[in-house]
């Protein structure tokens, strides 16, 4: 169960630390209390308050790896902030969200404009070579793919869950077509600890779920 008076304090930490101290600027928890309310919808499964509690934790992993982990904190936040599974534009809707949010709270704009970057980055999880900040938010987000067995069964379980309109075929075949494109991919993981750490475990897992897509008839089974 996710401590939400933690996750207050972790957001009012990241804000200050990423706004100019000079300037008076409204209390921040209504914004968190609005960003928790969102990561509580019922039609999540997978894309909750752990999740997000896992990546802000990840980050803290990673921290060193990044330019400003702050802002990747915010981004965090408000990377799944707007999820409607069976929408395609989460993602650019939640870098939005960020963009009127954070200037009320007093990041600037150079800020506001990174952490909606970052947002973005996440439909792709493909950061460009030497972009540290971005290379922090995709490792933490894809962490997930390096857990141990049963808890990369209950996300894979919960992904579904979440795409329960989704006729099994279909699924099947879409899920198939994704970790193929992830096992295609040179690395999963851009940060040395990613690569060093989670890099042959979420190779093992993706290969192993999509051997059981192959062959199982319901993969919400």
């Amino acid at each position: 169960m996710a401590d939400l008076q933690e996750l207050r304090v972790r957001w009012r930490r990241a804000v200050r630390m990423a706004r100019d101290e000079d300037t008076c600027y409204p209390d921040t928890d209504p914004y968190a209390d609005e960003l928790l309310r969102r990561w509580q919808e019922p039609q999540r499964r997978y894309h909750t308050l752990a999740h997000l509690t896992a990546v802000l934790d990840h980050v803290d992993v990673l921290e060193e790896y990044a330019d400003d982990p702050d802002l990747v904190r915010l981004a965090a936040w408000f990377h799944d902030a707007v999820y409607l599974p069976e929408r395609s534009t989460n993602e650019e809707r939640s870098a939005r969200l960020a963009e009127r949010a954070l200037p009320e709270a007093g990041v600037s704009g150079a800020g506001t404009a990174e952490v909606a970057r970052l947002v973005r980055l996440t439909v792709t999880h493909d950061p460009a070579p030497g972009d540290r900040n971005g290379e922090v938010l995709c490792d933490a987000d894809l962490a997930i793919l390096a857990a141990p067995p049963a808890a990369y069964a209950a996300y894979t379980a919960e992904v579904r869950e979440e795409y329960h309109f989704v006729p099994n075929d279909a699924f099947r075949d879409g899920r198939s077509a994704i970790l193929r494109q992830l096992l295609d991919l040179p690395r999963l993981f851009r940060t040395p600890h990613g690569r060093a750490e989670w890099e042959p475990t979420a190779r093992y897992n993706l290969a192993a779920e999509l051997e059981m897509l192959s062959t199982a008839e319901d993969p919400a089974s």
